[in-house]
């Protein structure tokens, strides 16, 4: 029973604060939310009715100043300041606050196109709306249905060319209940509703068309509801971890195996790493490899032209935060049993903290799979099998936007290579049809009829990262390693070979890259150079291309035009964040990683951020259906001529565990 592992239920692990002081990267505390918004309440702007709070986060203190603290960590930490995004009499108030100095640095209305992240308050009461709206009563008895059994979302509606200042404005949709909690599936089609969140109220409806409500039966994913026969079981397998944990958290700071980091919540980003370093044996220190990484945008365009579709082109980091949409991680099913779960907290539409248990959960993952082996039997006499098994750390959180749960993954292995990845599953965002057979469709649906009356809308997922990789510090480069086919000189049988043919980038545009064709792609460091004289650097092993199919002038695509290359370079600039724009909903996309690479600034030999956009072009299909299993995607940066050799050349075979009812013995039948 080699493959089953017992769960070790007492952990062995260090949750502490800083008893001196406070990590300058740590997010806000509950604490200083409550100081932040008092300070804010306390002055002129708090005398306006209409405030609100829509990004309360941590003011980063400049790099050199982080970095500065980081090489002597006993002295006093940079000033601390919080950035606060709040709106006050339909306007967008940016202001930052010193909680050093309890007082506001700066305080200023923003001129940018767009609007901050909308508040779970606001769109819940958006959402409550409709049921007293007499149009709304009247198109739902019309179509026979309870409105007790009525539920809402709410739906961004991006920009469409519209002159002037735009409103803001979101769609109310409406979809029903009955016997099944799964209301994405069963959507009351035909219905828009457009609520003005400024003034929380109706200003726009239509009733354009009455389509059969797909059925309940058939859509229930309760495990508790759900009805033999089942598919079959297997049996459990879990972790075991005898002697607890090898990673330790000291407040925000987590170290493992030769790793340490610093992890903090943001409610647009979600999940935040940073100072990743690495600890190289052969010259007994740590390196930088990462500043600060994390999620930066993701873009969701739906496929439907129609009028109740058109617009659902949402860009969710920016729109409704992956931290403000993360849950709760649950025990044993989220995260394995061996893992510690961390909190996150944000403030809330009055600027109050909310907390969100367990938002990350750290795990040790063991599955089986090789670090790196080799049988030799080539030698007379000898036979030599050398196995280590490859044990990696991961940092989870999983973000619910509506109707899709995104899964998303840092994890960091032994040999230096960081990966990250995405899972996607949750509920299709369906439209009702009068089809019930394919056969039936005589005209573009824009999808897949997934169930009866269901049709499964195409879309896309572009999620784009930021990374701000220091390759052995600040100053590095971006090399493109293209694979080119070389012709042979007629002087061997072979007629070609490929060859690595290496072009430093040296402005933005050179670094943009749409990733088709085989390249090594590369932050180096060019003022370190390993023993034998090459560059020591990063590599970017990317994912499955997804490229964008929207035309070029197509509004949706012009306000996330970022996702047109995968693969972006950027100075450094503590500003250029967010790929989609400080503001994204209804953006005009004037303000965004692709606008700011059309400066085209130098990039050679300076602090610079990588910028990359994995993508998956869905097609729904009926195994999506109630409920769909997680799709998954991700990318690697892994070490390239960073170390002198394989970095776990040491690393020593592990320890066999011996668990009662289990032996590691091998199992085997023989075939006849």
């Amino acid at each position: 029973m080699a493959s089953i592992f017992i769960a070790v239920l007492s952990f062995f692990f260090i949750f502490s604060t800083y008893t001196t002081h406070s990590h300058p990267l740590d997010s806000l505390s509950p604490d200083e939310i409550n100081q932040v918004v008092a300070i804010i309440k306390g002055s002129k702007l708090g005398s306006s009715q209409n405030l609100s709070f829509h990004y309360v986060g941590l003011h980063e203190p400049s790099k050199q100043d982080v970095l500065s603290w980081l090489s002597s960590p006993t002295k006093n930490p940079p000033s601390r300041e919080a950035f606060i995004i709040a709106r006050a009499n339909e306007r967008n108030h940016e202001i930052i606050v010193s909680l050093t100095s309890h007082s506001i640095v700066s305080s200023s209305i923003s001129n940018s196109t767009g609007f901050p992240i909308q508040t779970t308050e606001e769109t819940v009461a958006a959402m409550t709306l409709p049921v007293r709206y007499p149009p709304f009563i009247e198109s739902i008895q019309k179509r026979g249905l309870d409105i007790k059994q009525v539920e809402f979302g709410t739906f961004t509606v991006g920009w469409f060319g519209e002159k002037g200042k735009v409103g803001r404005v979101i769609s109310v949709l409406t979809f029903y209940k009955d016997v099944s909690p799964n209301i994405w599936v069963r959507p009351v089609e035909g219905i828009t509703i457009l609520v003005d969140l400024d003034k929380m109220a109706i200003v726009e409806y239509s009733d354009r068309q009455v389509v059969p409500v797909p059925k309940a039966e058939g859509t229930e994913y309760r495990a508790t509801e759900l009805k033999p026969p089942f598919v079959a079981e297997t049996k459990p397998i879990t972790i075991v971890q005898p002697e607890g944990p090898t990673f330790k958290i000291d407040g925000q700071q987590i170290s493992w195996a030769d790793w340490n980091f610093h992890v903090a919540f943001d409610v647009r980003a979600g999940l935040v790493i940073s100072l990743a370093s690495i600890f190289d044996l052969n010259n007994g220190k740590h390196r930088r490899v990462m500043y600060k990484g994390h999620m930066s945008e993701l873009f969701v365009p739906y496929m439907d032209p129609t009028e109740e579709w058109y617009y659902r082109t949402f860009l969710d980091a920016g729109e409704f935060g992956m931290g403000l949409s993360a849950v709760p991680l649950q025990p044993s099913t989220d995260c394995p049993p061996n893992a510690v779960f961390m909190d996150g907290y944000h403030a809330n539409h009055d600027g109050k903290p909310v907390k969100i248990p367990n938002v990350f959960c750290v795990f040790e993952r063991y599955g089986g799979d090789v670090a790196w082996r080799h049988t030799e039997g080539a030698i007379a006499g000898q036979n030599i099998v050398e196995v280590r098994p490859e044990v990696s750390l991961v940092l989870r959180m999983v973000s619910v936007v509506g109707n899709y749960d995104y899964i998303s993954d840092w994890e960091f292995k032994r040999s230096g290579s960081i990966k990250v990845g995405v899972g996607l599953s949750g509920i299709l965002e369906a439209k009702a049809s009068t089809y019930t057979h394919t056969q039936q469709i005589k005209e573009e649906v824009f999808g897949t009829l997934v169930a009866e009356n269901t049709i499964g809308i195409n879309h896309d997922h572009f999620i784009t990262y930021y990374l701000d990789l220091d390759i052995d510090g600040e100053d590095n480069s971006f090399v493109k390693g293209k694979m080119t086919t070389m012709k042979t000189d007629g002087s061997t049988p072979r007629k070609s070979y490929w060859t690595v043919v290496k072009e430093t980038a040296k402005t933005e545009i050179d670094a943009r890259m749409q990733v088709i064709k085989p390249a090594d792609l590369l932050i180096v460091n060019p003022n370190k150079l390993t023993k034998v004289g090459n560059q020591v650097g990063y590599r970017l092993l990317p994912g499955a291309p997804a490229s964008p199919l929207l035309s070029d002038d197509d509004y949706p695509q012009m306000r996330a035009s970022f996702t047109k290359y995968q693969l972006s370079v950027t100075p450094y600039n503590r500003y250029e964040e967010w790929a989609g724009g400080l503001y994204a909903d209804r953006s005009l996309g004037d303000d965004t990683l692709y606008m700011w690479t059309n400066r085209n600034r130098d990039i050679e030999n300076k602090d610079i951020v990588l910028w990359h956009t994995l993508g998956f072009h869905h097609n729904p299909c009926q195994e999506d259906y109630p409920v769909m299993p997680t799709l998954s995607g991700g990318f690697e940066l892994r070490p390239f001529n960073f170390f002198e050799n394989n970095a776990i050349l040491k690393m020593k075979p592990s320890k066999d565990v011996t668990l009662p009812g289990c032996n590691s013995t091998t199992r085997s039948t023989t075939t006849p």
